[in-house]
């Protein structure tokens, strides 16, 4: 049997001398005594009763009583016939719970504890080392861990040293080894954390059966700089130790799981608030363990108050199906899921339901309905009161509709204690959704660029590609427009262009749909991760008629994709989705939707065809290679075989951000980053979403912030109202008395026809002003009304305004449908779309970008001040982006260039060729811009654009080469030198920095210049 290497042993002995103080056997160090070299003790086990037994026997507990309890739980610890993951789970819920043992027939039973939770130095706390423990094959598997800590005789904790100069990996595939049925898995179905670690690198940590990639490592701040000294310190300190197994870990769908470090913070600082019943908003970044904090907060409050009960908002079922599944832990509290606003109140008022689930949908155009009908639900439940002391949890907070939730929810729990979650940080927008509703942060916001840091989550690399379109044939669009326009006034013609005279309706031409659809059946093919079937994507489409467009040119492309596709979006197919849509004229979009997916799904539910469709997408990659989504799966949706995302939809702010982190999930060796394939030039907008997600610019936000939010907003919306209403009224003024609908009509329109009315001109202007005054009044409106309680207006004031709004509208809709100006939109879908699908080409995508091989955090971190003031005048500015920037001046001009103004466009197909042109235009200008950015970061990142001789190559040796007076010779002399002699982990390891001082000593003759260089070689990594 190899010796162990004296530097790994002397790491062993600092260790234990750390926990234990000394070998003497007696309490010391951090808690801890050594309980001696069990390398050649007989009998070693993962309960030593004889420890065990005397600890029971102190707490007070009768021997037979003893006697009883240790044989229940080495029971409990065997492995017959079960799985590790379930052994060690059963045997976690009877350590923490403890057994109950009845002392004899009749008698009421005794709960046997065999861990003092509340008083960690109540504890017999032991430390082991080279523990040999027998395996399947005595002679051939034996396995000795290095170090096994030992609670009251209970292995607790495994850990594993290896000297400095080997990787901790190492250690941590020795301990993977060891739980392998081979060697002595039997001894970990006691063990709640096992540790790998040395000197270089520190510690790491993961509970049984976690794959390597998957070990975490502690972030703190310390004193101590030796790592594995500090993390030692940090995390086997026995209150820290036990907390972590007692508080933070959770079995979670057949994976054991401990708290990362964000999570730890989050919880302890959540848990300061809860004792001072301060609510408050807690960010951490998407994809960095969020449910599982929310999880992690209501196991503690329910146990720390016998009296408290947790109701958790969501819009996630996996979160749902968490909670419901009794992830908490075996303390019999079942989870009552609401289904409704009522069925939530009747949940509220039982007090047996400690834990309240309520799933709440909130996709696409359906959200604010669903929403509103479940907060009417709440306030008009006629149920009894709620009972007992709550705190609610109110998932994605930073959303409008979750801020309206809580505030309806604050009016039949005035009591509660609310905590928002949020994976994004607070922009101004949402001050006053989230501030005011759920309070300031709480504990360190945690960023997207420390997930990535921290390798919570990997990073993102972006694409950008255009598709150019052109106008195939004038003279026919514009036949076949008046053909299909004919008899219409000259507004409701500019209505109809309005509205498909739009970016959005160019770009949804399915000449380019096929287009974006052939590039990705080529990355299929050609990207390594996803030619392999180990790797898939999602297609975020622009609306449900373009996912559905989508979803038939896969399905009928003969490719891999024609089988291994699904569409998933908030559609439900109803008999009311296609009522009133028959016109006679063709179909329309919405029979079209009805039709694709009656023909998709028969009589399968869309329910079941989701629930197959996202398991094969997560557990079969292989087999569903691509989901086309529209809203739904952007947010909450971890599937971490998600590797590129297919954008083709405006996005900006949190559902951008949320929308790019679907890809950016762990998930094996070969899959490096998350991929955004950009085909809407969203560059500026993802750009300016990480730049927010990783600065500092909002941690501020506090008590003062939430102040004076509500009070100022109430004053503003109040002072809207007035104007809006002296508008309305000044534009009445003009109608003669007494205003009926008579004296109405022949102000605003031309009843004989716009031909025999000589002021049709000026009636067509005071209908665009009417239209206009009328929608901002009830805007204004709408907006006191849903808050009346901050207004200065009293109930009799608002019901004027009420019935005067309702007046206005009524007078908006009957003079645009006496004047002609109302347009039935469904009459003439069939005939738009077929102009915008049969004379609008596109050609094959092209690539516009090349920062496919740089991070997105490099990009936003490259650019200082003097990077932007490089870039020309227009990428300057912090604009729209250019897509966007398009359609909002082309609706502009349609909307303020009336048809009696002779500027305006009169031919359809002038308006449909300025489009694209602009967009052409626009394309080469970002195309440009993009490359202009990516050459700055590879200049910062290479060497600042500098000239180098061929020799000097990496970034170290450029960052020689600039500061050794451009001598080419002396920088790689250096270079070669430190190559040779730095040993592995040599920063911050005094010996190891005196060996690479002294190899510089060797080369350069001025000490200054040794140095300065030494300093400059700790910041590149390569050396």
């Amino acid at each position: 049997m190899s010796k162990i290497g004296e530097a790994e042993r002397k790491a062993q002995y600092r260790v234990i001398d750390l926990l234990c103080g000394d070998r003497s056997g007696t309490m010391g160090g951090l808690g801890w005594r050594y309980l001696g070299d069990w390398q050649t003790r007989e009998g070693n086990t993962n309960i030593e009763e004889d420890l065990l037994r005397p600890w029971l026997l102190s707490r007070g507990y009768a021997l037979e009583i003893v006697t009883q309890a240790i044989t229940l739980l080495k029971r409990e610890a065997r492995m017959e016939g079960t799985k590790l993951y379930e052994a060690n789970q059963s045997f976690y819920e009877m350590l923490r719970y403890g057994v109950a043992v009845a002392p004899g027939p009749g008698e009421a039973p005794v709960t046997v504890r065999f861990i003092d939770w509340a008083d960690p130095a109540a504890n017999d706390m032991g430390i082991a080392e080279e523990v040999a423990i027998k395996g399947k094959d005595a002679k051939a598997w034996n396995k000795r861990p290095d170090l096994v800590l030992y609670v009251n005789g209970i292995a607790l904790g495994t850990v594993e040293l290896k000297k400095s100069t080997v990787g901790v990996g190492e250690g941590i595939r020795q301990t993977l080894d060891n739980q392998r049925p081979e060697f002595i898995r039997n001894f970990f179905t006691t063990v709640q954390i096992t540790f790998a670690g040395n000197d270089s690198e520190g510690l790491r940590y993961a509970p049984i059966l976690t794959p390597q990639p998957y070990w975490l490592a502690w972030k703190e701040k310390s004193v101590i700089t030796a790592r594995l000294d500090r993390d030692v310190t940090q995390m086997m300190a026995p209150d820290r130790f036990l907390e972590l197994i007692h508080d933070f870990t959770l079995f979670d769908g057949g994976i054991k799981k401990i708290a990362r470090v964000n999570q730890y913070f989050a919880v302890k600082a959540a848990q300061e608030r809860v004792r001072a019943h301060e609510g408050g908003i807690i960010w951490q970044t998407q994809g960095s363990g969020k449910s599982l904090i929310m999880v992690m907060l209501a196991r503690w409050i329910r146990e720390a108050q016998p009296d408290a009960r947790i109701l958790i908002v969501t819009d996630r079922k996996e979160l749902d199906r968490q909670i419901s599944e009794d992830v908490f832990g075996g303390t019999g509290d079942k989870v009552r899921r609401a289904r409704s606003g009522t069925d939530l109140m009747a949940a509220l008022a039982d007090p047996t339901d400690r834990v309240v689930c309520s799933l709440v949908h909130k996709f696409g155009k359906r959200e604010e309905t669903e929403m509103a009908e479940m907060i009417s639900d709440i306030q008009s439940a006629k149920i009894g009161a709620p009972v007992g002391d709550f705190y609610v949890f109110i998932d994605e907070a930073h959303r409008t509709q979750s801020g309206k939730l809580a505030r309806a929810m604050r009016q039949v729990l005035p009591e509660a204690m609310f905590i928002g979650f949020t994976g994004t940080p607070l922009l101004k927008s949402d001050k006053e959704t989230s501030l005011e509703t759920f309070g300031p942060y709480i504990g360190k916001p945690y960023r997207f660029d420390e997930a990535v840091e921290d390798g919570v989550v990997l990073d993102l690399r972006y694409e950008a590609r255009d598709i150019d379109q052109r106008i195939s044939a004038p003279g026919k669009i514009d036949a076949w427009f008046e053909a299909k326009t004919k008899g219409l006034t000259p507004i409701a013609k500019a209505t109809l262009k309005q509205r498909w005279g739009t970016l959005q309706r160019v770009l949804s031409s399915r000449d380019r749909l096929e287009q974006i659809a052939n590039d990705i059946i080529m990355d299929m093919e050609m990207k390594p991760r996803l030619n392999a079937g180990m790797g898939n994507a999602m297609l975020v489409a622009g609306s449900i008629p373009e996912a559905c467009k989508f979803f038939e040119i896969f399905r009928k492309s003969g490719s891999v994709l024609a089988d291994k596709c699904a569409i998933v979006t908030s559609y439900k197919r109803a008999a009311p989705e296609i009522t009133g849509e028959e016109t006679g004229m063709g179909e329309t979009e919405k029979q079209y939707v009805h039709r694709v997916y009656t023909d998709l799904l028969g009589e399968t539910s869309e329910e079941d065809y989701e629930e197959e469709s996202l398991r094969l997408f997560k557990k079969e990659p292989g087999r569903m290679k691509l989901l086309i989504v529209v809203s739904r799966l952007l947010t909450g949706f971890d599937a971490p075989t998600a590797t590129y995302i297919f954008i083709d939809k405006q996005m900006r702010d949190h559902g951008l951000f949320q929308a790019i982190c679907r890809v950016n999930r762990l998930d094996g060796d070969d899959k490096d980053f998350g991929y955004i394939v950009d085909y809407k030039d969203l560059f500026r907008n993802i750009e300016s979403a990480v730049d927010d997600y990783t600065s500092e610019a909002f941690d501020a936000f506090d008590k003062e912030d939430v102040e004076g939010l509500i009070t100022d907003r109430a004053e503003q919306a109040d002072e809207d109202l007035r104007i809006a209403r002296d508008a309305w009224l000044g534009l009445m003024d003009s109608v003669e008395q007494p205003k009926s609908d008579d004296e109405i009509f022949a102000y605003y329109s031309s009843p004989q026809g716009i031909e025999n009315d000589p002021d049709a001109e000026e009636k067509a202007r005071r209908r665009q002003a009417l239209y206009k005054i009328a929608g901002r009044y009830a805007r204004a409106y709408a907006n006191i009304a849903a808050e009346p309680e901050g207004s200065s207006f009293n109930d009799l004031e608002l019901g004027e305004h009420r019935r005067e709004v309702e007046r206005a509208i009524g007078i908006r809709d009957a003079v645009r449908l006496h004047s002609g100006d109302a347009v039935d939109m469904k009459l003439y879908e069939p005939a738009m779309r077929h102009l915008i699908d049969n004379y609008i080409r596109a050609d094959d995508s092209q690539i516009i970008s090349h920062l496919d091989d740089i991070s997105l955090i490099d990009l936003v971190e490259s650019k200082g001040a003097d990077a932007v003031n490089d870039l020309p005048a227009a990428s300057k500015r912090k604009r729209e982006n250019v897509a966007e920037a398009i359609e909002n001046n082309v609706r502009k001009l349609i909307i303020e260039e009336t048809p009696v103004n002779p500027r305006f466009y009169e031919k359809m197909s002038e308006l449909l060729t300025d489009l694209v042109r602009q967009r052409r235009e626009d394309a080469l200008e970002y195309a440009e811009y993009l490359e202009r950015i990516a050459a700055l970061v590879r200049d910062v990142k290479t060497g600042h654009g500098n000239d180098y001789p061929t020799s000097v190559k990496s970034a170290g040796q450029k960052a020689l080469f600039d500061n050794l007076d451009r001598d080419e010779a002396a920088s790689l002399a250096v270079d070669r030198a430190v190559r040779e002699t730095a040993p592995f982990g040599w920063r911050d390891h005094a010996m190891k920095e005196r060996k690479v001082r002294r190899c510089l000593e060797q080369v350069l003759d001025d000490p200054e210049t040794v140095e300065r260089i030494f300093e400059i070689l700790k910041y590149q990594s390569e050396y």
